[in-house]
């Protein structure tokens, strides 16, 4: 039999993640109480919790990404944090900064609020880009180093944030280098006519009620930690893996396309699928699980060339094509 060929029958799990699908159910019908006609957002918004990938939520003023980001963390027994992005945030309001100790006569760390387990960055393309910066060490190495001191920053260590696709005024476009380290770029669209008639019955049932106070704790960090480290454990075909490097390579080498996706993008496919499949309660990865997790992955990590663009193609379709004519194992 060729090594390559893909077999995604297997008679019983080798890992049992009822508990994952349970847990994540619970969070998904609490975010629900208040979310309406979101339900790809939460999928998404779950999928980065357990992956233990940063997001960048991003839609029109009013689609409640603020919210389901603080209604998240909420179902989350762990220290939650929001940072209101603003033109003069300077970087030691972010991480911290080292203040005097009259007392003792010697500097002492003082924590920024970066120092917490869920981080909701609001409007993230606020801040110009020193301050943006100051986010990078902490996404991809989960620790803070502050006048040659390293400060490790505790797991779960999840990064939520928000930004308007279309204001212009007062914003700071947020560098390739800065994006890529958000492994999911969510967009939040208009909900549907049905989904915004039933937003509206449920606010008018509930106009006494503070919405945020209908959403319970559900779960701990110390569950998700759990988590995390069993998801990595699940069995994927050499086949996919080889799936996977070649879908990335493809964004590299199509004519539409002017800057491709990183490798650290395929390592995020990897974990996303991962994920998706603990999800759905297989120890084992499947081609759909790749195809889901793709878009959100690559869309924000690739650039199309001009004439693309000036002719309104976007960068998902472009990668709906890579995907499409990329053969699956089977």
């Amino acid at each position: 039999m060729n090594e390559n060929t893909y077999q995604p029958i297997q008679l019983e799990n080798r890992i049992d993640f009822t508990d994952v699908q349970e847990k994540m159910q619970a969070v998904k019908k609490e975010l629900k109480k208040v979310i309406v006609g979101q339900d790809d957002v939460i999928d998404q918004l779950i999928l980065a919790l357990l992956s233990d990938g940063h997001s960048l939520i991003e839609g029109l003023p009013g689609v409640a990404k603020t919210m389901m980001a603080k209604l998240l963390a909420k179902t989350i027994n762990a220290e939650f944090s929001r940072i209101q992005f603003t033109p003069d945030l300077m970087p030691s309001d972010v991480i911290g900064t080292s203040i005097l100790n009259s007392k003792i006569n010697e500097f002492e760390f003082k924590k920024g609020p970066i120092f917490a387990n869920i981080i909701l960055i609001d409007e993230i393309n606020r801040s110009p880009a020193k301050t943006q910066a100051a986010l990078f060490e902490c996404m991809s190495e989960q620790q803070v180093t502050v006048d040659g001191n390293t400060y490790p920053l505790q797991p779960p260590f999840l990064v939520l944030a928000t930004q308007n696709p279309i204001e212009q005024e007062g914003t700071y476009r947020l560098p390739e280098a800065q994006l890529d380290r958000f492994m999911f770029k969510i967009f939040v669209n208009y909900p549907s006519l049905e989904n915004e008639i039933e937003l509206l019955k449920e606010q008018q049932d509930r106009k006494n009620i503070d919405k945020t106070t209908l959403v319970h704790k559900v779960i701990n960090g110390n569950d998700i930690n759990e988590f995390q480290e069993r998801i990595k454990s699940i069995f994927i075909h050499e086949s996919l893996l080889n799936y996977i490097a070649t879908v990335v390579h493809q964004t590299r080498i199509d004519q539409s396309l002017y800057i491709g996706a990183s490798p650290r993008a395929s390592i995020a496919i990897l974990d996303a699928s991962k994920s998706n499949a603990a999800i759905n309660g297989r120890d084992f990865v499947i081609p759909e699980d790749i195809k889901q997790v793709a878009h959100a992955i690559l869309g924000h990590r690739v650039v199309l060339v001009p004439e693309k663009e000036m002719e309104g193609i976007t960068t998902q379709q472009i990668i709906q094509q890579i995907i499409d004519r990329v053969e699956i194992p089977r």
